[in-house]
């Protein structure tokens, strides 16, 4: 699980279009099923970014489910709560703050992807050409003030979604582990 926070993001690359290419596993199946490859598509990028991304979903989600208190569920297989009711009545609401951070630190990590994301999905204007790749490309084309004006949307969203979420996340701890009322 954790190998893609270590591996070269183009070496990660390789192998995902390698897997989607019409010659993989993935990518045989999916001309099967769907009549087209996966290679150089939206959906093949959004796949490239689920798995690159995932070492930053487990984690947090992870540590989040580990850090409910045993004796809740206890408490609730004393009360007859089946495994699975447990985790949709007491795991779940307890971990939203994790699944939260989960959510956004992949998506966070997903906008600013480049090795992974262009050896899977290419630079195809319109189809898979993401907000890295398109400041990328005005570097490259001397075009500097562009590529800045991107970088800027791109570093103040990411503020602000981090801001929101860490916010949001502060507030819920405080309703469900504070002792001490809301003042």
């Amino acid at each position: 699980m954790a190998l893609p926070l270590v591996l070269p993001p183009t070496v990660l690359g390789f192998y995902m279009l390698v897997a989607m290419g019409t010659r993989g596993p993935l990518g045989k199946i999916w001309q099967a099923a769907f009549g087209h490859g996966l290679a150089f598509t939206f959906t093949g990028l959004v796949i490239a970014s689920v798995l690159y991304s995932l070492p930053f979903a487990v984690q947090p989600l992870v540590a989040s489910f580990e850090s409910v208190d045993r004796k809740l569920l206890d408490a609730s297989a004393v009360l007859g709560a089946g495994t699975l009711r447990t985790f949709h009545r007491v795991i779940l609401p307890m971990s939203v703050p994790g699944i939260i951070t989960a959510l956004v630190l992949s998506f966070a990590h997903t906008l600013g992807e480049f090795g992974g994301v262009l050896m899977v999905g290419g630079n195809l204007a319109g189809v898979t050409r993401t907000v890295s790749i398109d400041i990328y490309d005005h570097v490259q084309s001397l075009q500097y003030a562009e590529a800045n004006r991107m970088a800027v949307i791109l570093l103040v969203f990411s503020f602000a979604v981090l801001s929101v979420v860490y916010g949001a996340n502060r507030r819920t701890r405080r309703r469900v582990w504070s002792p001490w009322p809301a003042r």
